[in-house]
């Protein structure tokens, strides 16, 4: 699949600041694992957090994966490197009443949006790009078939399990009717 473009930046990004000033002169044939470990290593010495390690290493292992494949190199140097574990840990759920309580906190003009964003789980990119017609209030399912990115604008989901339909629970459903009423939106974007 396709890279987001939001992915093609941050990756680009991830090079910019951590890769190419250490790994960037070298040909992609000569650089040995202790290399990349190296690299690693001097990230987490200079305070680097696990994730930006992670991510400061995922547009080489792309560009190893790829190089692969076109016969450009035999091996990759990424493998078995001692990266630092991630342990992040998920935001709690709230509870109904707590989620209710938020949602009164918010201007009336964005109460559905944030309603959307809690009771259903769209992603930003998502919510940006939702039309009317991916609502189906009667029937209480939203169809998520796009997303949005800031300097592309529509795009395709994350990916293709990212095209979902999502039930519309009842707390949702008077938040987006009351929107579209107050908006009048009958077509287009729905929070655009």
């Amino acid at each position: 699949d396709a890279y987001k473009p939001s992915v093609v930046r941050g990756y680009r990004a991830a090079l910019d600041r951590y890769v190419l000033s250490d790994l960037g002169a070298m040909r992609l044939d000569v650089i040995r694992r202790a290399d990349v470990q190296g690299l690693c290593e001097r990230l987490i010495a200079a305070g680097a957090s696990p994730s930006t390690v992670r991510n400061a290493i995922m547009p080489v292992r792309v560009i190893y994966r790829r190089a692969l494949r076109a016969g450009e190199v035999s091996a990759t140097p990424l493998e078995h490197l001692e990266l630092p574990a991630v342990r992040g840990t998920r935001e709690r759920i709230a509870a109904p009443a707590e989620a209710a309580a938020l949602l009164a906190a918010v201007p009336d003009r964005d109460r559905a949006i944030w309603a959307t964003a809690l009771y259903a789980g769209l992603r930003l990119g998502e919510l940006k790009a939702l039309r009317v017609a991916d609502l189906d209030l009667e029937a209480g399912r939203i169809d998520v078939e796009r997303s949005w990115d800031v300097k592309e604008g529509v795009i395709e989901t994350k990916s293709r399990s990212g095209r979902r339909r999502v039930p519309i629970a009842e707390e949702l459903r008077a938040h987006l009717a009351e929107h579209l009423l107050r908006t009048g939106r009958r077509e287009g974007l729905v929070f655009g």
